[in-house]
């Protein structure tokens, strides 16, 4: 199965050129380090899931909000990122609100590709099965957004609200998430770990419905 998944990390290496080029630059995504999800990204993580074409640059992960486009370069210890924002009213805003500071955060959307199939998975000892899951060692990159600021800077807070229930929307309908197959699994064999995942399930209902209330007043 495949879900697009979405991270950030607390940076300030984000830079907008002050002249009237477009041109941006900075860091993605940061390896060696513990996400808000506690996940670990391994050096080389993009080897094989980065080319040279354009990527979309989006606003807040939303497909329907291309404020650009970028070039991936990975480097040794993080993802280097460098584009340019659209000659459009949604471009120029973007890059004023990074400018201004309001919105200066990268956010990174991918897929997963070092995760085996979920039978395999749900059947793994509860040690080996964490250690696939919180560790990501390989991943193909499909877009780099622009948040808010200070989303990145309080782990599972809004932007961790923002990414699951995003990732709601990108995945297939009907079809269940990674989360949801391994709380099946566990809950008919009855292991410990069932109720974990289904708390987590709960927390991302709740996400969803906070995001689409917010979206619906907005």
């Amino acid at each position: 199965m495949t879900e697009i998944e979405f991270r950030v990390f607390e940076t300030h290496e984000f830079r907008v050129a002050e002249d009237e080029d477009g041109t941006f630059e900075g860091v993605a995504c940061r390896y060696g380090v513990t996400d808000s999800y506690n996940t670990k990204w391994h050096p080389g993580v993009f080897r094989r899931g980065i080319d040279k074409n354009p990527y979309a640059y989006l606003w807040m992960h939303s497909p329907f909000d291309p404020v650009g486009t970028f070039r991936g370069d990975e480097h040794s210890t993080y993802l280097y990122v460098t584009g340019r924002y659209d000659d459009t009213a949604a471009g120029r805003d973007k890059r004023a609100m990074a400018l201004s500071g309001s919105a200066r955060e990268l956010s990174v959307g991918f897929v997963r590709t070092d995760l085996p199939p979920w039978e395999k998975l749900a059947k793994m000892p509860d040690e080996d099965r964490a250690d696939v899951l919180e560790n990501i060692r390989s991943a193909r990159l499909i877009e780099v957004s622009q948040i808010t600021a200070r989303m990145a800077a309080v782990p599972g807070s809004k932007l961790k609200t923002v990414r699951s229930a995003l990732s709601e929307m990108y995945r297939e309908v009907g079809e269940p998430t990674l989360v949801e197959r391994l709380a099946e699994y566990d809950r008919e064999h009855g292991r410990d770990t069932a109720i974990l995942y289904e708390q987590e399930m709960r927390r991302r209902q709740r996400r969803a419905a906070l995001l689409r209330l917010t979206t619906a007043g907005a």
